[in-house]
């Protein structure tokens, strides 16, 4: 913890310091928030921002129909450095700042006294998101555990199940930034023949499924993600009835080798393909083949989802590449929607950055 102030001694604030290219991270500005006497935040700070981020939960209905949603979202939530994700009756943190990593037994404390003993667990995945040259000693595992616990878990987002398993699953086991986009696929899913890239455990499948549509293929480079994808089918369609495809493999061949007009929609969510600035360039290659393969296959009058989670893309270069990927199918095109992430993954105005998912849902004539 570093106090910051102005060459005159003015207090700016006070925040986490790490060595890197953000050098400190503000918690508290000016004197709202003064550290102990060890120099760390009393209790009362971290109760007071993780009941501000429910409460901002509650206000947009996110806590109703589903119990698994991003609590903490960094910047958006005024801790930065800070994940929180929450699955029915247990946490999943993910430290981004040697700070945040040094107070994660203050913060599941503070979640503890927020959410009494509706809160079963609190588990910290900070081993692949800490910065590791701060020499930090890290190690997936439960910071506390009231019961035991069985995973998978079984969660419900807008009424679906879906397993999650946050110890061996990509991220905190779930990608719960795509539930708006999720339910947008489903409402535009009826009769359709949909083709889910980079599907993961099949969240844009299920929806698409459940809302009628005419057949799913569902396309992922890894088996466990396919198993888990192919055991969430079974728990949201026990009688069957289904029409449905996993397919693991490339999605990129898939796609490529994918005859013209077989699909009537196609989900383009692939992982981050620049994770710095230095990769930029060769992404922005990659976008733009793979969406002029979606917008060259897809139906006449079809729609492509298409997204980038690579926060170095900023919206307006992705959709240039939308752009000269269009051109070069020679197809008619429109935007019919821009999309980004919901609204548990909340923005603060002073730091666009956060802003990290962007999507368009294109028709192509």
């Amino acid at each position: 913890m570093v106090r910051v102030e102005l060459c005159d001694g003015t207090l700016v604030g006070y925040g986490h310091y790490q060595i890197g290219s953000i050098s400190v991270r503000i918690l508290s500005w000016g004197d709202e928030y003064e550290p102990d006497g060890a120099f760390s935040f009393p209790h009362a700070f971290w109760v007071e921002r993780l009941r501000c981020a429910l409460d901002c939960r509650k206000a947009q209905g996110l806590t109703g129909n589903s119990d698994c949603y991003r609590l903490v979202h960094g910047e958006g939530d005024n801790l930065p450095g800070l994940i929180i994700d929450i699955y029915c009756d247990c946490a999943v943190m993910q430290a981004h700042s040697a700070g945040m990593f040094h107070s994660r037994e203050q913060i599941a404390a503070a979640l503890r006294e927020v959410y009494g003993p509706s809160l079963k667990a609190f588990y910290d995945k900070s081993q692949g998101t800490a910065p590791f040259k701060a020499g930090l000693p890290l190690q997936d595992g439960y910071i506390w555990q009231g019961a035991e616990l069985s995973l998978p878990v079984v969660a419900k987002e807008n009424g679906h199940l879906f397993y999650v398993d946050w110890v061996s699953g990509q991220k905190t086991g779930f990608f719960l930034d795509q539930r708006d986009n999720r339910r947008l696929v489903g409402e535009c899913a009826s009769g359709r023949r949909v083709l889910n890239l980079f599907c993961y455990t099949g969240g844009f499948s299920i929806y698409a499924l459940a809302k009628g549509a005419q057949s799913v293929v569902s396309v992922d480079s890894s088996q466990t993600a396919i198993d888990m994808l192919e055991n969430n089918v079974r728990l949201n369609f026990p009688e069957g009835g289904i029409a449905h495809e996993s397919v693991c493999g490339d999605a990129i061949d898939y796609l490529r080798d994918a005859p013209k007009g077989r699909f009537d929609l196609i989900v383009v969510d692939p992982p981050a393909f620049a994770k710095h600035r230095g990769a930029l360039d060769n992404a922005l290659r990659a976008y733009r083949r793979l969406n002029s393969h979606a917008i060259e296959k897809v139906a006449p009058g079809g729609l492509v989802f298409t997204y980038s989670c690579s926060q170095v893309v900023d919206r307006h270069s992705f959709e240039l590449t939308i752009f000269s990927a269009a051109a070069s199918t020679g197809r008619r095109v429109r935007i019919l929607r821009r999309l980004c992430q919901g609204g548990d993954h909340p923005v603060n105005i002073y730091h666009p950055e956060g802003e990290y998912l962007k999507g368009l849902l294109l028709q192509v004539e």
